[in-house]
């Protein structure tokens, strides 16, 4: 029972520190999710992307393409709510607080409860998974649904039924982020091999559909692939798309790069931390830096233990952690990676620190584990203060904060809408809730095809003006630092929204 309350507790500091002031903090939109959130509403308004392909598997979005499951799972969410920021951050932190929820689970079995209960509270007040739960970055899915088919794995080793919901997490995590398709098939081939190995199982009815499940979800994909690699065809159904891209960035992995790849990812690594506001922050990086001495000792024990099960031959459950470490070690080689691009890494790395202060403890004293949680809590409680105050500062700034009232009066006004290139298309197309239809009927691109396209013009805005030559018939939203002085001179009326503001002429 005392371990039920204090596993409620944790998951309470988790929901709540996901939840506080959700929308508002990070406030304004970051480009990447008003495309993803825009793409829903199109879909959920007539079936099809913002490029007319009906239900695609994956999003050509910008050109070079976007990872679909996001948009996808905020299709319900718009339909009951709206299209707000909010809304398009709800999938986000709803499977945020259940990988917490699974990392009990996972650790428990792995460890013992006492080290699966601080294994959940670790991660659940890591400023870098806080910080992902709050916005909709598609591809920071990826660490969640990487994490439920490894629970539902674990739990499929006692009884055989789970690993077809396994199949199905591990299938779901494809359609997450693009980066994380050739590690999979490694995850997926060493876990079942370790486990074969050991006679956890056999080569049976449950593993084989498992298989299939697993490889059907993935058929999309593969012949994505095929369609962008010129083997076929883009396919257009009524029911799926399969849309050959303008840019296919498949040379993002490379052998020749893993030296470079290598040292970057080290100094990822040991600086937790890679430049980008969104991603962690220097002061607190990714789990707090005195962590990463626990994951070193963490990974030490993991090691032992596995060598040990080898030469003993008995099946070792840490060694299923190590796989994902490998796994994602593998990927931050292969490819030129930042902290989004190599997410997956940083669960298993946070849980292997926790092992290693589990380890750590009982080669101690036991009760020093309270140590650890004291010195994590005053950790947390600093973070906090700092992301709901200077941090917020700084990230609403990245994310535009002060666009969507300026938009909200461009809607009021008439006349056709110059708008500062800065604002992203992709902002005011969310922000706006331009028709798809519409869209799709007016948008010209200044730079189609590219793998990272900008819509010159849509509907009724324009990126294309001069400012020095005001139109009295049309509404401007200028981004600072644009000289305003021409505009006052012609008597047009201004008003100020954070950094923008919004021109007109009565």
């Amino acid at each position: 029972m005392k371990k039920k309350l204090w596993f409620l507790i944790i998951m309470v500091i988790c929901i709540f520190s996901r939840i506080y002031q959700f929308g508002l903090v990070p406030g304004g939109v970051n480009q990447d999710e008003a495309l993803a959130g825009y793409e829903a509403y199109c879909i959920l308004q007539d079936g099809k992307d913002i490029h007319g392909y009906t239900y695609p598997v994956y999003l050509t979005a910008w050109g070079s393409g976007m990872n679909a499951l996001n948009s996808y799972l905020m299709i319900p969410f718009i339909a009951l709510f709206g299209l707000h920021t909010w809304v398009i951050r709800i999938p986000q932190v709803i499977v945020a607080c259940l990988t917490v929820f699974c990392v009990y689970g996972i650790m428990k079995e792995i460890t013992d409860e006492k080290n699966a209960l601080f294994s959940t509270f670790l991660l659940a007040i890591a400023p870098w998974h806080i910080m992902l739960a709050r916005w909709g970055l598609e591809s920071n899915l990826a660490p969640g649904f990487l994490t439920f088919g490894l629970y539902f794995f674990i739990k499929g080793l006692k009884k055989k039924q789970w690993f077809y919901v396994s199949a199905c997490m591990y299938g779901l995590a494809l359609y997450c982020y693009a980066t994380i398709w050739p590690i999979v098939p490694v995850i997926l081939c060493l876990q079942v091999g370790y486990c074969m190995g050991y006679k956890k199982v056999k080569l049976q009815k449950e593993i084989i559909i498992s298989g299939i499940i697993v490889f059907a979800m993935a058929a999309p994909l593969i012949l994505f692939m095929l369609v962008n690699n010129g083997t076929i065809e883009e396919i257009r159904l009524s029911f799926l798309s399969i849309p050959r891209l303008l840019y296919m960035r498949s040379g993002e992995i490379s052998v020749k790069n893993i030296p470079d790849n290598f040292i970057n990812l080290l100094k990822i690594i040991k600086n937790q931390q890679d430049g980008l506001l969104w991603n962690a922050t220097e002061k607190y990086g990714i789990c707090y830096h005195s962590t990463l001495v626990f994951f070193t000792l963490g990974l030490f024990f993991a090691i032992k233990e596995t060598i040990y099960g080898i030469k003993k031959k008995e099946f070792s459950m840490v060694t299923l952690l190590l796989i994902q470490l490998c796994a994602a070690f593998l990927l931050g080689i292969l490819v030129s990676v930042n902290i989004n691009r190599i997410n997956c890494l940083f669960v298993p790395m946070i849980l292997t620190a926790a092992y290693g202060i589990g380890k750590l403890c009982d080669c101690t004293k036991p009760k020093a584990i309270w140590i650890f949680i004291c010195f994590y809590l005053i950790c947390f409680i600093s973070f906090e203060k700092y992301y709901f105050a200077e941090y917020k500062q700084q990230i609403n700034v990245c994310f535009c904060e002060g666009l969507e009232d300026a938009v909200d009066r461009v809607q009021e006004l008439e006349g056709k809408v110059y708008i500062t290139p800065g604002a992203s298309w992709a902002r005011v197309l969310f922000l706006s809730e331009q028709s798809p239809e519409g869209f799709r009927k007016t948008v010209a691109y200044s730079n189609y095809p590219d793998a990272f396209l900008n819509a010159e013009k849509y509907g009724r805005f324009s990126t294309s003006f001069d400012v020095l030559l005001p139109e009295k018939d049309a509404v401007y939203l200028l981004e600072e630092p644009y000289d305003l002085s021409v505009l006052k001179k012609e008597g047009f009326c201004l008003e100020q929204y954070g950094p923008y503001t919004v021109a007109w002429y009565e």
